[in-house]
């Protein structure tokens, strides 16, 4: 069965960047599933497994614009100690969700600097600006339970359970 709209895909995958660090991968002993087409995945590497099979092996470089975005300066701002309430401790690195401007979600923004009261946050997505590399092997394919295809993910192994 070939990978294509609301398909079940399985599979194995490592993905590193330009210098070859490690980003990501499959857990070990188990297989990532997706539901192609719902915009579970980045659009990148969805249409690089578009018509691919059980057993195929894909290698596959996804640029920024096709993957996370490109970096936003926009998204960097410096806020002061004093908005953490209730956070005892801030360490760079520290994630946190924080609403949108214009109150029309939640963002996770990151901690990147600390300098006394000012506290630099981003809310890029940690791979803006990032060319990945997948190396990924397709495990199964398979038709999408009419669940499935209602709540727009897969369910169970390697899927989301509820």
């Amino acid at each position: 069965m070939q990978i294509s709209k609301n398909k079940v895909v399985s599979l194995d995958y490592v993905l590193t960047d330009d210098q070859g660090q490690v980003i990501d991968r499959s857990d070990e002993g188990s297989t990532f599933a997706y539901l192609h087409g719902a915009n579970n995945i980045i659009p990148g590497l969805e249409q690089a497994l578009e018509g691919r099979q059980t057993g195929d092996n894909v290698k596959v470089t996804v640029q920024p614009e096709q993957a996370y975005g490109d970096r936003d300066d926009n998204l960097t701002q410096v806020l002061n100690r004093s908005q953490f309430q209730g956070v005892d401790q801030l360490e760079v690195g520290m994630q946190f969700h924080a609403g949108n401007e214009d109150g029309t979600g939640i963002r996770v923004v990151t901690i990147t600097a600390l300098d006394g009261d000012a506290v630099t946050i981003d809310a890029n997505h940690p791979l803006a600006g990032v060319t990945l590399n997948f190396d990924v092997t397709v495990r199964d394919v398979r038709e999408a339970t009419a669940e499935e295809l209602d709540h727009g993910h897969v369910h169970g192994p390697g899927g989301h359970q509820h």
